[in-house]
């Protein structure tokens, strides 16, 4: 009240005035940070910072601007906590505003010239250098990055020129210069990843427009690239992942969902076939890769891939004539597949042409020296070849290698019959007979033993000696047999020992 009756104000004007003071400290309170809390954390923001802890630095930091909005300080404090965490676009408008509330800071002035210029924002970056410039004539750092302006400007206006001149190399050598100066700049990296694609180097596209998803705000254009050229290589599943993001920032975007039911309905297609693979239900999984095909019958990976999978499920099923068809057809569109190329050899095995079979594992060979699977197959395919100059007992009962047992004695009984040698007269005839006769006796030794059977499909006899443990010894050498030749019916038994 003495205030009031010093500075003449009537008793009501002094104890409104009161009022308003003691309402501005409770809303001070209540509404804002005094300022002990301001400094609390502007003190806790510089500590946390200094020890590399930006996160917790930054929340002291947007508490102290929420308390002191007008402190251009504190603005650039937080500006630069988000440098340090990578965030150059959050860090503009907090210099932006600490420049406006003070016109004359340099330091704010520079480091806004400095991201700019990283941006590839020439324009705006050559202001704020010629500000400092003109507020001190001799400071050296802004001198250098207005010469770098400069030089930036006139790179990008080379890169371009090359680029519309269809002169890609020199474009992507200019651009190489442009993003050292601004690795932030979208559009210099998106110029270069339409030359990488103008090259044929879809992967160093990639690589470019990757950064620019998070450089440039709501770039749909880029996720859809992204998941074409992803697309494009086959890889399906990225090629999903990125047009998915497109429509993370625009659910409506129709290219983006066009390009979207393309993929995930042949990405469903292609997985759905290599489970089937999985489950060795093979006649399934040619029937899935035959609809890839149809979906998708543009992009050559896709066709490829499918006509190689087939090949590998026809050998699977043990149908070698539409096998060979199938593999071939597939090795002339990919003649280095080492993949192709052991298939096609095991459908040859399974047709019992055991020369090409050996030729096509060599060439596998040559793309995939590293592949035991490979290794092991041209061994055998070398086994089988040697044993079938020899005898091959598929040949000599005239069964494919994929014959099941019921087959192999029909064929056995037949040859059997045929051959047997008290159906010849002459000696010469019969001795022929008898060499036959053991022939197909063994065939159906063989073949019809699963074990037997399982070692000569890996290129070992084992009624040859050379093979049988312990040969050369004692007791009977050789084949030995005693066995019906006709297995059901009839009186007469032939008995047969061969030395």
């Amino acid at each position: 009240m003495e205030s009031c009756r010093r500075t003449g104000l009537s008793g009501v004007l002094c104890s409104l005035s009161l009022l308003c003071v003691i309402l501005d400290i409770q809303l001070d309170g209540v509404l804002g940070a005094t300022r002990v809390e301001i400094e609390h954390h502007l003190e806790m923001g510089r500590k946390l910072l200094a020890a590399g802890q930006l996160a917790e630095a930054l929340s002291h930091y947007h508490s102290a601007v929420e308390g002191d909005s007008k402190n251009y300080l504190t603005y650039y404090k937080r500006a630069a906590v988000f440098l340090a965490m990578g965030k150059s676009k959050s860090a503009l408008p907090d210099l932006t505003r600490a420049i406006q509330l003070k016109p004359d800071f340099l330091a704010a002035r520079l480091q806004r010239g400095n991201i700019l210029l990283k941006q590839g924002n020439t324009l705006e970056a050559r202001e704020d250098f010629e500000a400092v410039l003109q507020r001190s004539p001799d400071h050296d750092e802004a001198h250098n990055q207005l010469s770098r302006a400069k030089e930036l400007e006139e790179l990008q206006e080379e890169s371009h020129a090359a680029y519309h001149q269809g002169d890609y190399s020199t474009a992507i050598a200019v651009l190489e210069r442009v993003i050292e100066v601004a690795p932030w700049d979208p559009e210099s990296r998106e110029l270069r990843a339409e030359c990488y694609i103008r090259m044929g180097d879809p992967q160093k596209a990639i690589q470019d427009l990757t950064p620019t998803t998070r450089l440039r705000n709501d770039n749909r254009a880029a996720f859809l690239k992204l998941s074409t050229l992803h697309y494009s290589l086959g890889e399906h599943h990225e090629s999903l992942n990125h047009v998915r993001e497109c429509l993370k920032l625009d659910q409506d975007d129709k290219e983006c969902f066009s390009h979207y039911k393309q993929v995930k309905k042949l990405s469903k297609q292609l997985d759905s076939a290599e489970e089937l693979i999985q489950e060795e239900r093979y006649e399934e999984a040619i029937d899935k890769y035959e609809l890839v095909m149809k979906t998708e019958p543009n992009v050559l990976y896709y066709t490829n891939l499918a006509r190689e999978r087939i090949c590998f499920c026809l050998v699977k099923i043990k149908s070698a004539p539409e096998a060979i068809d199938v593999c071939s057809e597939a090795h002339q569109r990919a003649p280095r597949n080492a993949n192709i190329l052991r298939d096609r050899a095991e459908a040859f095995i399974l047709n019992q042409e055991y020369e090409k079979a050996v030729e096509d594992y060599q060439e596998a060979r040559e793309f995939d020296s590293d592949s035991n699977e490979i290794r092991e197959g041209l061994e055998r395919a070398q086994k089988l070849l040697k044993l079938s100059r020899k005898r091959d007992y598929y040949k000599i009962l005239g069964v494919g290698r994929n014959a099941n047992k019921q087959e192999i004695i029909k064929a056995y009984r037949k040859l059997a019959q045929q051959w047997h040698p008290d159906n010849f007269q002459s000696e010469t005839e019969k001795k022929e007979a008898e060499k036959k006769f053991i022939d197909i006796a063994s065939a159906k030794e063989v073949l019809t033993d699963p074990e037997m059977r399982q070692k000569f499909d890996a290129g070992e006899d084992p009624l040859d000696p050379e093979n049988q443990q312990g040969g050369g010894g004692g007791g009977q050498q050789g084949w030995p047999f005693h066995f019906n030749p006709f297995e059901s019916g009839g009186s007469y038994h032939f008995k047969f020992q061969y030395n």
